[in-house]
């Protein structure tokens, strides 16, 4: 699968259905879900199971809301984010010391790793933020996702598939 072809999965309607559309496409139903002032501003993407499993992975709102922030930053996989604490508490309406402690919080649970930008005689730069630790922390659980969904596709293929009378049992009162 190459970047120019993402692949789409649709829960509600296709629950097993994978569907290749091009970046142009996926910008296109972008647009008519959000307006295309919205997103031609600029939008992220997201894998749902790091949303839909927060709690299971200990991260708070506010955790997320950091998070957020940083992802949109992270453009490409190669280039990492490296917005500023107070850039990220500016954004959320926290305090940087705030945002700093969650980030080392996050850090010691292996969801973030700091990446210092040291200049010699200087400031350092920005801090990168690899988000290595959060994938590998998620994934078991957007595997044990695709396992559900597979086994709810077989299970519909199995009633799809059965002849025969119902298997109802009339009860006498």
């Amino acid at each position: 699968m190459t970047p120019e072809t993402p692949t789409h999965t649709d829960d509600l309607e296709r629950p097993t259905k994978t569907v290749q559309r091009s970046a142009r496409e996926i910008v296109q139903e972008n647009e008519k879900k959000w307006g295309p002032s919205l997103i031609r501003a600029g939008w992220m993407s997201l894998p749902n199971t790091i949303v839909l499993r927060q709690k299971a992975l200990g991260l708070d709102a506010l955790d997320m809301n950091i998070l957020l922030v940083l992802f949109t930053y992270w453009w490409r996989a190669d280039d990492l984010p490296f917005p500023s604490k107070q850039t990220i508490a500016n954004i959320i309406g926290v305090d940087p010391s705030t945002v700093r402690r969650r980030i080392q919080k996050m850090e010691k649970a292996g969801f973030i790793r700091r990446i210092e930008r040291r200049v010699i005689g200087d400031r350092s730069k920005t801090n990168l933020y690899d988000f290595a630790g959060l994938v590998k922390e998620a994934t078991p659980f957007a595997m044990e996702e695709l396992e559900q969904r597979e086994q709810r596709k077989a299970e519909r293929s199995a009633r799809i598939r059965r002849k025969g009378k119902p298997k109802f049992k009339v009860v006498e009162p």
